[in-house]
């Protein structure tokens, strides 16, 4: 690693490129790149979302490996299961000093996230780094599970998984944070404004991302049945991934999309609701500035300050709903928990349907529904009463 330099001062520095695409690599402080660094940043160069996640991911283990006085070729298992211990897994080795003082452990899906670049970056060392002893430890297998192969085209002739001793353990379900029943209600008496109005019932009726949310262009909203895409006969919208968007706000999802004559074909297609179209009609008649539909032409702007008719940004939106939250008594509270709601409605309301409810919400699979919203809810009256007749109360 060369000399040594001021501990935490490496960076993640942002490249603009031609067309309005960016990249991520690593900096020393001096300004030099960090070259193991940008060669395993340089394989997701077609995946500027993932590249971006991986780079910070990556710096926060640097800036460790310098605190530590550890030289690449000097890491071992034992200090990546330590590392990891330190940002939030459950480890039972010693962990040393903290580390990210003052800022959240990692999540679980964050977690195995960093296991995957931390595995993919020690495998990929050049030699002068590279220990034979970690590779070793690193590059492991295990059987193929019954979802791997359910997973997996020709799944069954498969014998073989690659394993990565970093990855946490999964607890099998998660349980997800929701909004209280009434919390619709009570978010809506406490905004201000028609675009917020709009954001709090779309994010409930519609499921919706907030990067997804931030994201629309007025393009991608066919507010009226039968539309020119041809594509869905009831109102629905058209979820873009977009690199370019002014607020950097992009969609998770990247289905393929375009744009013929004007009219925007593709991308995740996603029902509207009355209600939604009612707001956003709301919404555009008396706080969108005309400026702005043929200027970056986004739906969600700002709507005061210097930054008047400027695109709203995702941390714009969870910073109203956190605002509208406290004021209503909910505490603080994230966009993503109405997602929670919306699925577990879907959920409900289509008798525990899983296919309804993925393509509902535009979830990958319904796996992942299955995992995060299919076990019972506790408070339900079924629940209830199926309890009450064990114990002998009816």
């Amino acid at each position: 690693m060369g000399r040594r330099r001021v501990v935490g001062q490496i960076r993640v520095q942002e490249i603009f490129l031609t067309g309005s695409r960016r990249s991520w690599t690593i900096l020393w402080p001096e300004g030099a790149v960090h070259e193991e660094a940008d060669r395993f940043l340089c394989r997701y160069d077609g995946e500027p979302g993932t590249q971006r996640t991986y780079a910070y991911l990556l710096v926060d283990h640097l800036r460790w490996l310098e605190r530590e006085a550890l030289h690449l070729a000097a890491v071992r298992l034992r200090d990546l299961q330590r590392y990891m211990g330190i940002v939030g897994a459950e480890v039972r080795i010693p962990l040393g000093e903290p580390w990210r003082v003052g800022k959240r452990p990692y999540g679980t899906a964050t977690l195995g996230t960093a296991a995957s670049v931390l595995k993919a970056f020690y495998l990929g060392l050049s030699n002068e780094h590279r220990s034979a002893e970690l590779r070793r430890d690193l590059d492991r297998v295990r059987l193929p599970s019954k979802a791997d192969r359910d997973r997996a085209l020709l799944g069954h002739v498969k014998s073989t998984m690659s394993a990565n001793p970093l990855a946490p353990r999964h607890s099998g379900r998660r349980h997800p944070k929701m909004l209280p029943d009434d919390g619709r209600g009570r978010l809506l008496k406490k905004v201000s404004t028609a675009r917020d109005r709009m954001i709090v019932t779309w994010l409930y009726d519609g499921g919706f991302r907030i990067g997804e949310m931030c994201g629309l262009h007025l393009a991608d909203l066919h507010l009226r049945e039968n539309t020119e895409c041809a594509q869905a006969r009831a109102a629905h919208v058209h979820i873009c991934h977009r690199e370019a968007n002014a607020n950097k706000a992009r969609a998770k999802t990247k289905h393929p999309w375009e744009l013929v004559n004007g009219v925007v074909h593709g991308g995740l297609i996603r029902r509207v609701s009355p209600e939604m179209v009612h707001t956003y009609f709301a919404y555009m008649t008396t706080e969108y500035p005309r400026a702005a539909a043929t200027g970056h032409g986004m739906l969600l702007v700002q709507l005061a300050g210097e930054e008047y008719g400027q695109p709203l940004s995702t941390a714009g939106a969870r910073s109203m709903f956190r605002r509208a939250g406290l004021r209503a008594g909910l505490g603080r509270v994230h966009p993503h928990q109405a997602r929670h709601n919306f699925a577990t409605a879907v959920l409900d309301a289509s008798g525990g349907n899983l296919t309804i409810a993925r393509d509902a919400g535009g979830w990958a699979s319904s796996a992942t529904v299955d995992e995060i919203y299919g076990h019972t809810d506790i408070h339900a009256p079924q629940f209830d009463a199926a309890l009450r007749k064990v114990w002998g109360e009816q």
